[in-house]
């Protein structure tokens, strides 16, 4: 391997401490996405939404907003992300950190129309606000998603490095120190 090329190497243990550090980050926003959920089993909004629960979504949603921002940090802080993988991995953890930084206000906002809700008399208010708040949860959930997979995407980027790694080791070990060529003859022959 040429020195060059070995510098746009990420190291196989930074690799695979990042990709499992990923797919744990990845999880925990798949499985948020999937168990906050607004409408009861047959698909309605409950009469009553509770605010202190929904509100709980826009908390929870904050920290893991924040744990990806400090994934993403850290990552571009590090020697790694100036390889050309490294490149690519840190424009998916931007983009996972924009989204999930836009979870938690969505999950607030329907928040604060369960609190209206409960509040209002008027059935033209109370139609609009269960609306809102339908698609203001439903877009909290998606900016999950999309968080989770900007990380799934991370994660296969930096697999593949990984999986390039070990192809080129075999390689590798059989270049060695260039052969001489053999000697040439030492006199003329006539």
């Amino acid at each position: 391997m040429k020195p060059d090329f070995q510098r746009d190497l990420i190291p196989s243990d930074d690799a695979l401490h990042l990709i499992g550090a990923l797919n744990v980050m990845k999880d925990k926003l798949l499985n948020a996405a999937q168990q906050w959920e607004l409408l009861d089993e047959t698909g309605h909004v409950p009469a009553a939404p509770s605010y202190p629960a929904l509100l709980q979504h826009a908390i929870d949603a904050q920290g893991l907003s924040r744990d990806v921002l400090q994934l993403t940090a850290d990552f571009a802080e590090s020697p790694h992300h100036t390889t050309r993988v490294g490149d690519t991995v840190l424009k998916h953890l931007a983009t996972a950190a924009t989204m999930s930084s836009h979870a938690a206000p969505h999950f607030a906002e329907t928040a604060e129309c369960a609190l209206t809700l409960a509040r209002s008399a008027n059935p033209t208010d109370q139609h609009y606000l269960t609306n809102r708040m339908v698609i203001d949860h439903a877009s909290a959930r998606a900016f999950l998603r999309r968080t989770s997979e900007s990380l799934r995407d991370a994660a296969k980027e930096l697999d593949d490095h990984v999986g390039f790694q070990r192809f080129l080791t075999p390689l590798t070990r059989k270049e060695g120190p260039p052969t001489p060529p053999p000697p040439r003859p030492g006199g003329r022959h006539r």
